[in-house]
């Protein structure tokens, strides 16, 4: 069987690349590697891969309905919770209210949505050690809360 090593990459289906560069660049801090001459699609890092997310230009009658069949969220890990706070103040700048904040135990993560609608999860590991985060998920007992980002 195969093993899988982790998601390498993130496409999204976008109504304007334009728009959408702008947000994941400006807002989100990621960075444009390479854009096609038709501005139909685009590739973005986080400072090291070739692409980590890449945007597509969506046929102009491709349905947008939340909660149906696809993409449910992506998570975008970051080094800790001060991250979490910056990009907090970062969308409420830029207008974005009723941030939705969770702590899952092993890790704490801010969730909100892009300018079409597709579902993002900021996150942080509360643990170095990846077996200790997995026994805290594993956990029965373990119970979701609101994670303070004031």
């Amino acid at each position: 069987m195969v093993k899988p090593l982790g998601i390498g990459h993130v496409v999204l289906n976008v109504t304007d690349v334009t728009r959408s560069i702008e947000f994941y660049t400006q807002v989100l801090g990621f960075e444009v590697v390479k854009t096609n001459p038709e501005n139909t699609a685009a590739f973005l890092n986080c400072g090291e891969m070739h692409h980590d997310l890449a945007l597509f230009k969506a046929s102009d009658d491709t349905p947008n309905k939340k909660g149906t069949v696809g993409l449910n969220h992506f998570a975008v890990l970051v080094e800790d919770i001060d991250q979490l706070k910056s990009l907090k103040s970062n969308l409420e700048s830029v207008g974005y209210e009723n941030l939705r904040t969770v702590d899952h135990g092993m890790t704490g993560s801010i969730y909100f949505e892009d300018p079409d609608g597709n579902g993002i999860e900021f996150y942080f590991d509360r643990y170095a050690d990846p077996a200790e985060g997995l026994a805290v998920m594993k956990d029965d007992n373990k119970v979701n809360g609101e994670l303070v980002l004031d």
